[in-house]
């Protein structure tokens, strides 16, 4: 009977249901940085998210017009497939608010740096040994940034990841809104000055671009705008996937593919009809690809979620 019990005890243990969303600090400059750790359960791995640029926050959204829940429908898809996730806000911001004054005021660096303290954070939380980083747009290049120094990341997930310097991405995506092509000229020169480190004076650009190289954020820019995500995969010697929508308007299969010829040890996952918020977007136009940006309705893109658990799953065994 003894032996049963044990026994019993044992099963209740290995059968226990993964834990619903819960809060979850690391440690911040001034104050704690806030995030939601969802899913977690003995022994289960767990994925750190990083989010994208701009104000936005855990669940993917930001007042810039997103309000697609990519990260919070992500965590969800995920717990349910035995993978739990922490999604967090950025120092300065939402529920980081207090870490610093001016959520301006940041580095790649800085954020870099964040990424470590949220490892020890949920390693100390959940028991978990070494932790995924999966960073999202900007965030992949703030995870391939983290990377670089010693770590107990289980590997790296780029989504929707550069596979240029930021800056001439930012370029990329000015030429392709014919709107721009009277002050590309300056647009570039502002570009070309921020990548050198050198500050730009706002007073005489055009109105549309006084807010993308304000002065406030240039200090974020320059540390930016330079670094080469090529570069930073190479160099890193852990797991890596690469995950790239074919309806991304944002980041394109050039750049997938340039990370990929640059660690060939990594997996490349391309979704069909997938946008950089994740959502399907079955036409070519723009038009019904930006409406997915503010409908959280849809889900994630079928594929994301299983490419993600399956690589999580493979690297484990």
């Amino acid at each position: 009977m003894r032996v049963s019990k044990l026994l019993f005890a044992c099963l209740l243990i290995l059968a226990a249901p993964a834990r619903a969303q819960e809060e979850i600090t690391a440690i911040g400059p001034n104050a704690p940085l806030a995030g939601t750790l969802e899913g977690a359960g003995k022994d289960r791995p767990v994925i750190l998210i990083i989010p994208g640029s701009g104000p936005t926050d855990r669940d993917g959204n930001n007042s810039l017009g997103i309000t697609a829940q990519p990260y919070r429908l992500l965590a969800k898809g995920l717990a349910a497939r035995g993978i739990a996730t922490v999604r967090i806000d950025k120092r300065g911001l939402f529920g980081s608010k207090a870490a610093i004054p001016d959520a301006n005021a940041v580095t790649l660096g800085d954020y870099a740096g964040d990424v470590h303290n949220w490892v020890a954070s949920i390693r100390q939380r959940t028991g978990a040994k070494c932790v995924w980083i999966l960073g999202h747009s900007e965030g992949g290049l703030v995870a391939l940034t983290a990377a670089q120094q010693p770590h107990d990341f289980c590997g790296l997930i780029l989504v929707s990841t550069g596979g240029r310097p930021f800056g001439e991405i930012v370029r990329e995506q000015l030429r392709a809104n014919p709107a721009y092509a009277p002050i590309l000229p300056q647009a570039d020169a502002a570009i070309d000055a921020i990548m050198g480190g050198v500050d730009v004076d706002v007073t005489p650009l055009h109105p549309g671009l006084k807010s993308l190289f304000a002065p406030a954020v240039q200090g974020y820019l320059k540390t930016l705008f330079p670094a080469d995500p090529v570069m930073l995969v190479a160099a890193y010697n852990g797991p890596v996937l690469i995950v790239q929508g074919t309806r991304d308007l944002q980041i394109g299969l050039k750049d997938a593919q340039a990370l990929r010829a640059a660690q060939p040890r990594s997996t490349l996952a391309l979704i069909i009809n997938a946008n950089h918020v994740l959502k399907v977007v079955a036409s070519a136009d723009r038009g019904p690809n930006l409406a997915a940006y503010r409908d959280p309705s849809l889900p994630v893109a079928p594929g994301i979620i299983e490419a993600i658990a399956a690589f999580v799953t493979e690297a484990r065994r």
